[in-house]
């Protein structure tokens, strides 16, 4: 866990435009290993902190727990806790894989990636500055199956008393018949993505309980895996998949992805100061 977090550390130190900060907070209590690991950006600390975007707000804030895909955390995840930050929201990016010493999940196995983002839940619920009864989970590919399963209800949220305001997947695996969320849930995924099919999203909206809250889907014409990873460009193909970014789906779904915490969260402009 040491040698982890000093690797961790050392990389977010040399890492250019990253504000956030390495921290280590309790995994649940019946759940190995005892700690995890994260990567913490906060409004006030980041960019929007330098532009004075926020200065006007009151603490607390609302938090988002950015759950990462089956490649483990990257720069990729720190950019979205960042860009969270500069949106106005504290967000956390758990570690799922470096403290369980997995290098990678991309080949199969599994494990509760969702009762991670409890652990976040709870060490985020004691901070002065986040608004308990205002945390969204978010996801990508893994993360983003992992963010669906913590808030359907008969899956990882019968378990906690705590609830997500919202939950928010990239690109996931929608594998949940009968599903019923405990939180207005947006999907956005490729219809030409060949790891994650965009039709089992469909089925997954289609057959959904009506007492559960709303789902809502975006897909894509002619979008792969994978489309809001810039680096991604050109695509490639992995594991036989491919992956490639997609400009225009990119910015369609961040646009839909601030919307949608903006109304499920409250109280966070649509736009920052800086962007008008």
């Amino acid at each position: 866990m040491i040698l982890l977090a000093t690797a961790l550390a050392s990389w977010l130190g040399g890492a250019p435009g990253h504000a956030g900060n390495l921290v280590e907070f309790p995994n649940l209590s019946d759940h190995a290993p005892t700690k995890l690991l994260g990567y913490l950006a906060r409004p006030e600390l980041g960019l929007s902190g330098l532009l004075g975007s926020h200065s006007d707000r009151a603490e607390p804030y609302p938090a988002v727990v950015v759950l990462h895909g089956c490649g483990g955390f990257s720069s990729h995840s720190a950019q979205i806790a960042d860009r969270l930050g500069a949106w106005g929201y504290v967000a956390l990016t758990v570690d799922s894989l470096g403290p369980r010493g997995i290098a990678s999940r991309c080949g199969g196995g599994g494990f509760d990636q969702a009762f991670d983002a409890y652990a976040a839940l709870r060490y985020l619920s004691q901070l002065d500055f986040v608004d308990p009864a205002r945390v969204a989970v978010f996801g990508q590919s893994m993360g983003g199956h992992s963010a669906l399963y913590a808030v359907d209800r008969d899956l990882a949220a019968q378990y906690f008393e705590e609830r997500f305001r919202a939950a928010i997947a990239y690109y996931p695996g929608c594998g949940i018949p009968a599903a019923a969320m405990t939180a207005p849930t947006l999907v956005l995924i490729g219809e030409a993505d060949d790891w994650n099919p965009a039709e089992r999203c469909r089925e997954m909206v289609a057959h959904s309980r009506p007492d559960g809250a709303t789902i809502a889907l975006s897909v894509y014409p002619g979008v792969y895996h994978a489309f809001d990873v810039a680096e991604l460009k050109p695509g490639v193909r992995f594991l036989g998949h491919w992956l490639e970014y997609n400009e225009p789906a990119a910015r369609d779904a961040e646009q839909k992805l601030r919307a949608f915490l903006a109304a499920n969260l409250g109280g966070i402009s649509r736009e920052d100061p800086a962007e008008k």
